[in-house]
């Protein structure tokens, strides 16, 4: 028998196929590198959709809130949030005098805000240069009209040039409302009772002043 001969074709050949599969193996594509799909979902989930990709990455950014990431802010009642809103304040202010504090006058008033806002029955009539309304209810919510409504007028006379006055009723208050401004007389009867009764900043300062026990009145 003749001896083999090893050509050297053919060593160089198998040397650089092995070679190839080395530098083949890191391009692996890294979708086929993730562990096994246990979602029962298959590949779709692994190959999201960039716009999608792109979207999550915009709410994080933007902090977006996760599940189970905070506690709850929210108080679960609107009078009871002001109060605690009032608290905070006054806790954090090292010149309260609390010997002053009266926070129950505060939740009175809170009370006759909800019974005129919700309960109190406006009956609006145009008149010359602006608007009169009837502001009427029964118990709890008429002693709220008449408490209110009255204080409320003082502090529309010192806005936009407007001139307020009230009338008691045996069920309520009249509020008449005029300006000698034709702009202002549509601005005040588009208004009507609840826009004139939140116009001002003056809302929350009154609050804060009257838990502090420097207002007696209240509206």
């Amino acid at each position: 028998m003749r001896p083999s001969i090893r050509q050297p074709g053919m060593i160089t050949a198998g040397a650089a196929a092995i070679f190839s599969l080395l530098v083949l193996v890191p391009a692996i594509p890294a979708a086929l590198a993730q562990p096994p799909d246990t979602t029962g979902q298959g590949t779709a989930n692994q190959m999201s959709d960039p716009m999608q990709q792109h979207h999550q990455h915009m709410m994080q950014a933007q902090g977006a809130p996760k599940a189970n990431a905070g506690i709850p802010t929210m108080p679960g009642q609107d009078a009871f949030g002001a109060i605690q809103e009032i608290v905070g304040i006054l806790e954090a202010d090292p010149k309260t005098d609390w010997s002053k504090v009266d926070l129950e006058a505060l939740r009175q008033h809170l009370i006759d805000m909800n019974e005129v806002t919700l309960k109190a029955d406006a009956e609006a009539t145009p008149i010359d240069d602006g608007v009169e309304i009837a502001v009427t209810g029964e118990g709890r919510t008429l002693a709220a009209i008449q408490r209110m409504v009255p204080t409320h007028a003082q502090m529309l006379n010192q806005m936009n040039g407007w001139s307020a006055k009230t009338k008691l009723l045996p069920n309520g208050v009249l509020l008449t409302v005029t300006s000698r401004d034709p702009k202002e007389v549509q601005h005040i009867r588009g208004l009507g009772f609840i826009g004139l009764m939140v116009s001002g900043s003056h809302h929350q300062m009154h609050h804060l002043a009257m838990a502090k026990g420097e207002m007696m009145h209240s509206h």
